[in-house]
């Protein structure tokens, strides 16, 4: 059982910053892929970056080139730096661990971006 929780969120503008970050029980060596999703009201849960264990890395469209996705094995922690942020990026965002024993999610953070 992998449990997974989540912080960082909160309120800030827009063209600011915010760094969330989710702490993972048990092995990161285990977990074969680390990712953030998020979910805004009325809308489909979709991903927003997702780590490999070889570190390979994937980012929405909508988040390239603002959002960092990165992981300290030895904190067994991942993170999304989030720069530049939208009214749009606003939502609750999610942490997902696939590893070899099932797919897990966290309780989620709220972010907003006010204009």
């Amino acid at each position: 059982q992998v449990q997974l929780v989540e912080s960082g969120g909160g309120l800030v503008q827009a063209g600011g910053s915010l760094r969330l970050s989710c702490a993972a029980s048990g092995s990161m060596f285990s977990f074969n892929v680390m990712g953030w999703y998020r979910q805004a009201p009325g809308r489909q849960r979709e991903m927003v970056a997702i780590i490999t264990r070889y570190d390979t890395t994937n980012y929405g469209d909508s988040v390239k080139g603002r959002f960092t996705i990165s992981r300290d094995n030895a904190k067994n922690t991942v993170y999304l730096e989030m720069n530049n942020l939208k009214a749009e990026d606003t939502g609750v965002y999610y942490c997902n661990v696939l590893s070899t024993s099932g797919a897990y999610w966290g309780q989620g953070t709220q972010v907003t971006v006010s204009l």
